[in-house]
């Protein structure tokens, strides 16, 4: 079994940064792909963002490119976002993820259906 926690959430003003990060313990493995989700309040969770267990494969949603930075750190079990120029439709429960599997394609990668271990989210909102 995985756990994951999350934290970095706040409450910022439109066009501030933040920084996510999310820890993984138990049965962690640094072959899984780590994935970044999103829920707003009435809205389905959405992918933010994921990245391969060597971060040679990564992408991001198209209403956060340009703004948003996954990375990794296998050897602390963490994976991280940096988010910048935050906007007021980026106000979301953020959720970490972590496949259950090795090398998943991209294909699978973008489908939250892929992610087996889920954090318990931190609450990230932007005012104007």
């Amino acid at each position: 079994q995985v756990q994951l926690v999350e934290s970095g959430g706040g409450l910022v003003q439109a066009g501030d940064s933040l920084r996510l990060s999310c820890v993984g313990s138990g049965r962690t493995c640094r072959y899984y792909t780590m994935g970044w989700f999103r829920q707003a309040p009435g809205k389905e969770r959405e992918l933010v963002a994921f990245i391969s267990w060597n971060g040679g494969n990564i992408e991001y949603a198209d209403s956060v490119k340009g703004r948003f930075t996954i990375s990794r750190d296998n050897a602390k079990n963490t994976v991280n976002m940096q988010m910048n120029s935050l906007k007021l439709e980026d106000t979301a429960v953020y959720y970490c993820a972590s496949s259950s599997e090795f090398s998943l394609s991209t294909s699978r990668a973008r489908n939250s259906d892929s992610y087996r271990y889920w954090g318990q989210g931190t609450q990230v909102t932007v005012s104007l």
